[in-house]
C-alpha cells in the first residue's frame, strides 16, 4: 500500500476528484494548507500599503491505495491540476505498513 499526498491549486480541486473518481479512487482526505516553491509569494496592495504575502493558499489531498493503483492515481492528478504555470503543486509517494478501518476492524487492503 502507498499514500500519495499531492499539493494542488486550490481552484483546481474539483477537477482532481473528479478525475480521481473516474479512475476508480473515491476515498481521500483534503487539507487547506500554506506554503510556497518556487512562487516565493508576492506582493499585494491593501488600502494603499504594499505587503508581502509569503506563504500561498495550497490544498493537500491524501489519498492511500494499493500499490498497482499508484500510476494510475498520479496520472489522473497530474492530468487535472496541471496549468503549465509556476505553483501547479508537488505529488509525494510512502509507503504505508498498516491500514486498520475503525469501525470493523478490518486490516490493511480490506480496509481500504
Amino acid at each position: 500500500m502507498k499514500k500519495i499526498e499531492a499539493i494542488i491549486k486550490p481552484f483546481k480541486l474539483d477537477e482532481v476528484r473528479e478525475g480521481l473518481s473516474e479512475v476508480g479512487i473515491t476515498g481521500l482526505t483534503v487539507t487547506e494548507v500554506k506554503g510556497f516553491g518556487r512562487q516565493k509569494g508576492h506582493t499585494e496592495l491593501y488600502r494603499g500599503t504594499e505587503y508581502i504575502v509569503d506563504f500561498l493558499p495550497k490544498i493537500k489531498i491524501e489519498i492511500v491505495v494499493n500499490a498497482d493503483q499508484v500510476d494510475t492515481c498520479i496520472e489522473a492528478i497530474v492530468k487535472a491540476a496541471r496549468t503549465g504555470k509556476i505553483g501547479d503543486g508537488k505529488i509525494f509517494v510512502m509507503p504505508v505498513e498498516q491500514v486498520v478501518r475503525i469501525r470493523t476492524g478490518e486490516t490493511n487492503e480490506a480496509a481500504i
